[in-house]
């Protein structure tokens, strides 16, 4: 340590005489020649920071000596204002006519290659040529009116690219024809462009000819196998159309027996009926049914209102002695009242012979279920009248609802009543396999939700005739009223 002060000790008195005494002549003189001397600072106070004192025996930084040189101007820089690293002004003024000479130069030169790529431009029959006049004729430049040629006018060299590009999108519009097909509008070509494109070229026949042969070889086969489908689709209609039943026969057609109007002092006697005046009277008492009417419970024939389980047991009880009355004109039916259905699935595994088995004896009936053409049977859901048929005649088990529903249970449950009933009654064991299971379509629907049961009776009504069902909705009204007169009067039509 002491060596090395003695060192820093030396060098600090050698930087000291150096910088305080003049020039010897053995002193190195610079290479460079100096302009100007600075004048010697006079010995400074040592600082008490030794460091700062050290620096600042060194000699003062002397001035580089500036180099002419060429230099390259910036790009479209101003001649007359000089920029970062651009020469003197003192330098440059023997270039300022050159430099100015070669920016005019490459102004030139980019408008001739504008120019000539402008010329390359091919051109097209029926297309706009632009024709670019003097400066002199602005006055008089306009757009011709003739289609094929446009002339616009030239702003001169200096103009703007994007004044160019957006005169050309304005060109682009006349090739095109712009049409509005249902609120939506479509850009099409005009029809001159359509026409020219469209036109061949004789030499280019042969090309289009094998495209076209092309084309229908790849598609005929497709053609060929959906007019196959088609044909058989059509087949299968046609096959479906033969099977469908015919329709009725429109109700001008059907026998007037049904459609007899009422006359006016049948229609009294039925308002009489309708009035609150008799609604906890006794209005009729069926003795075979035992089941009395009260002006109450014929309210259910008034417009709108459902039907009940009495006025409909007792219009059925009056059918069935329609038929015994004329046997030759009706058709032998029996009718099932409103919980036949009831009793017959209220089991506890839900189907139930025993507990109607004692309902249709010979005693109580004084015939057997196997003679009839047609057994009826009512079906209530809760809310809604279906009417299901035993038809032995067609040896079918029909399902009716006014609104188009089914229920292939029911009809599964009357073909196992009936073959338990035959065997009861008549010890004879019949199959039903082979018989059809038919929900009637094409029958008369109701169009609201309170006539499903003045369909229903309608239903067998018409069926105990052996009529078809050729009514509609319409005559809703008149069948309410007609039953109401029928049983008040303890008879049936």
């Amino acid at each position: 340590m002491g060596a090395l002060a003695r060192n820093r000790k030396r060098i600090d008195e050698s930087l000291t005489s150096y910088s305080s005494s003049p020039l010897s002549p053995n002193s190195r003189i610079p290479k460079r020649p100096k302009l100007f001397s600075p004048p010697l600072q006079p010995p400074t106070r040592p600082a008490s920071n030794r460091a700062v004192a050290r620096v600042s025996r060194y000699p003062p930084p002397q001035p580089s000596r500036r180099v002419h040189a060429p230099c390259k101007p910036e790009k479209f820089s101003s001649v007359s204002s000089p920029s970062r690293g651009a020469c003197p002004p003192e330098e440059r003024s023997g270039d300022d006519e050159g430099m100015g000479n070669t920016f005019s130069r490459l102004l030139e030169v980019y408008n001739q290659a504008k120019k000539e790529a402008l010329t390359t431009i091919p051109d097209r029959s029926k297309e706009k040529e632009v024709i670019r006049l003097d400066e002199e004729d602005d006055e008089q430049n306009r757009v011709s009116e003739d289609s094929s040629v446009e002339e616009v006018v030239d702003l001169g060299d200096d103009e703007p690219e994007e004044l160019e590009l957006e005169r050309r999108k304005k060109q682009q519009p006349s090739d095109f024809t712009t049409l509005t097909v249902n609120g939506s509008s479509l850009r099409v070509e005009a029809a001159e462009k359509m026409r020219e494109l469209m036109s061949l070229d004789p030499e280019d026949l042969p090309r289009y000819k094998k495209l076209i042969e092309e084309v229908e070889r790849k598609s005929t086969p497709k053609l060929k196998q959906l007019g196959f489908e088609i044909q058989v689709a059509e087949n299968k209609r046609a096959l479906f159309e033969s099977l469908r039943p015919k329709k009725k026969k429109p109700v001008d057609e059907a026998p007037v027996e049904p459609f007899i109007l009422l006359k006016e002092e049948e229609k009294a006697v039925v308002d009489r009926a309708f009035s609150n005046v008799n609604r906890r009277k006794v209005l009729v008492s069926h003795e075979n049914s035992n089941i009395q009417i009260t002006g109450e419970l014929l309210q259910c024939l008034r417009p709108r209102a459902w039907l009940n389980d009495e006025v409909i047991n007792v219009y059925l009880e009056l059918l069935k002695e329609r038929e015994k009355r004329d046997p030759k004109k009706y058709l032998k039916c029996h009718f099932f009242n409103t919980f036949f259905y009831k009793k017959l699935i209220g089991g506890r595994s839900g189907y139930d012979y025993k507990a109607v088995k004692r309902w249709t004896t010979q005693r109580k009936l004084g015939y057997s279920l196997i003679d009839c053409d047609k057994i009826f049977v009512p079906i209530h859901k809760e809310i809604h009248w279906c009417l299901a048929v035993i038809n032995k005649a067609d040896q079918k088990f029909q399902y009716l609802d006014s609104l188009g529903g089914r229920d292939a249970k029911v009809m599964q449950h009357l073909a196992r009543y009936y073959v338990d009933e035959v065997k009861d009654k008549c010890g004879k064991d019949i199959d039903v396999s082979f018989w059809e299971f038919e929900c009637v379509e094409d029958l008369p629907e109701q169009e609201n939700g309170f006539d499903c049961g003045v369909f229903m009776i309608k239903y067998a009504d018409f069926y105990s005739r052996g009529l078809d069902l050729c009514f509609h909705q319409k005559h809703m009204p008149y069948f309410r009223l007609r039953t109401a007169k029928e049983i008040l009067q303890l008879r049936a039509d």
